[in-house]
């Protein structure tokens, strides 16, 4: 082409491990053109939450690569080798990485990827009818502008930080979420009390970061959530079938209605704590007791935050309500941290697109089996998602363990043939009622 716009067959937007792992896998798919393109300087990984002695919830195989293509010279089994860390890692006898180490394999695969692009915003993408084309425009970290062209688009930017609306109008010095937690411990020292506000396993984790510092003589820590337990993680074996591709390729084929239904029923695979956290926990407690003189500890479920506001004397004062009595009281504090999760953020950049992509009754984008969006007829190319279709895939979405079955798929979709191997038997449960199996081509 005349404009200086370079072709290629995907072009992916955003890097985190979905998308690498896209990338590490297409990098030994024979004559396929797909570049990777990130607007950050390099790769990074929930560096607010990556505390010392955080570990992995899923093993070593839930790598970039290894779930249908164990061969690869990019999975981490590779990285350890290349590392010189394979053998201690086999002594160590635990197949669950600290964040630390997995942050680090990510970053050994991101400088391996020659696809990968850093430093590259995308401004826009359009359809352009008569190339058969998506047209992107780019600009790079000097400022240079650039444009690309691609059959297809993988959309893979990741979820936001989401401050729910009670939050919201706290003054920024006297709320913090909790992907910021180790950006801002300056903050926590400094306060008299400090509140978490949420719970899962960032909450927990952030929770168990505050009552150590508490018995180092630290702010009075305060706990509040929802959920009407301190409910554990899910991730007993016959349950963790509820992950599997085969649960998902089933939840895909349900009506919208039972799919809604069901991601709300199934929340402890995402808001519950692990086991060895609550230990944690419940071991600092008990530690306390020997510790006299210690700023004070209020931990409370079964509790809904439904305002927050700073009143005259400079306290930071939540009004609460106790769920099962309906009882209303304030709890006051200095600093809130949000454990309140995330949300996916639709990008700007796909304005020019909107019109073209067909919505579910919620608003939501229709998802199909292999993870493109449906589009206006005549658009021959197509939009995948990665980590946004919780509403079409289930609660499994967003975990790691999925992402290269997603990422095969992806690639076969784009290649029009089996570039990887998915796995056809991964439950012993059968899902469907008798005598019927999942749709494949919705």
């Amino acid at each position: 082409m005349s404009d200086g716009a370079t072709e290629h067959d995907v072009v992916a937007v955003g890097c985190g491990p979905f998308n690498l792992g896209l990338a590490a896998l297409a990098s030994t798919v024979d004559e396929l053109d797909l570049v990777v393109l990130e607007e950050r300087p390099e790769f990074t990984w929930h560096r607010g939450m990556m505390f010392g002695d955080a570990s992995m919830q899923v093993n070593f195989l839930a790598d970039l690569v290894t779930l249908v293509a164990p061969w690869h010279p990019l999975s981490f089994l590779a990285y350890l080798h290349d590392r010189d860390r394979l053998y201690a890692f086999t002594v160590r006898e635990n197949f669950f990485p600290s964040r630390r180490e997995y942050e680090d394999y990510l970053r050994w695969a991101a400088a391996r990827l020659p696809s990968v692009r850093f430093s590259h915003r995308v401004e826009e993408v359009d359809w352009n009818a008569d190339e058969e084309r998506f047209t992107v425009r780019v600009v790079r970290g000097d400022g240079t502008a650039v444009r690309m062209r691609a059959r297809h688009l993988v959309i893979g930017v990741g979820t936001a930080p989401h401050l729910p609306d009670a939050l919201a109008g706290l003054p920024g010095d006297r709320v913090l979420h909790t992907a910021d937690y180790l950006y801002r411990t300056g903050d926590v020292d400094r306060a008299e009390r400090v509140t978490v506000v949420g719970s899962g396993q960032s909450g927990a984790e952030v929770a168990v970061d505050l009552l150590t510092r508490n018995l180092d003589g630290g702010p009075a820590v305060g706990w509040l959530t929802r959920t009407g337990s301190w409910a554990p993680l899910d991730y007993t074996k016959m349950n963790l079938e509820l992950t599997t591709p085969a649960y998902m390729r089933y939840f895909h084929s349900l009506p919208e209605d039972v799919r809604d239904r069901l991601v709300g029923e199934q929340w402890q695979f995402y808001k519950g704590v692990s086991t060895d956290t609550l230990e944690e926990i419940h071991e600092l407690l008990y530690r306390r007791q020997l510790e006299p003189g210690l700023r004070d500890v209020e931990l409370r479920f079964g509790i809904a935050v439904e305002s927050a506001g700073v009143d005259a004397g400079g306290r930071t004062v939540l009004g609460c309500r106790h769920l099962d009595t309906g009882e209303a009281f304030e709890h006051v504090t200095h600093l809130v941290i949000a454990a309140t999760g995330y949300r996916a953020r639709p990008p700007a950049f796909l304005a020019p697109v909107e019109k073209l992509i067909r919505r579910d009754t919620k608003g939501r984008p229709v998802v199909r089996a292999d993870h493109s969006v449906e589009l206006d007829g005549g658009v021959t190319g197509r939009i995948f998602v990665a980590n946004a279709e919780l509403h079409a895939y289930g609660v499994s979405t967003p975990n790691l363990d999925i992402g290269a079955v997603r990422n095969a798929t992806i690639l076969n979709a784009v290649t029009g043939r089996e570039a990887y191997r998915l796995p056809k038997s991964s439950a012993f449960t059968s899902f469907a009622a008798p005598g019927r199996t999942p749709s494949s081509d919705r």
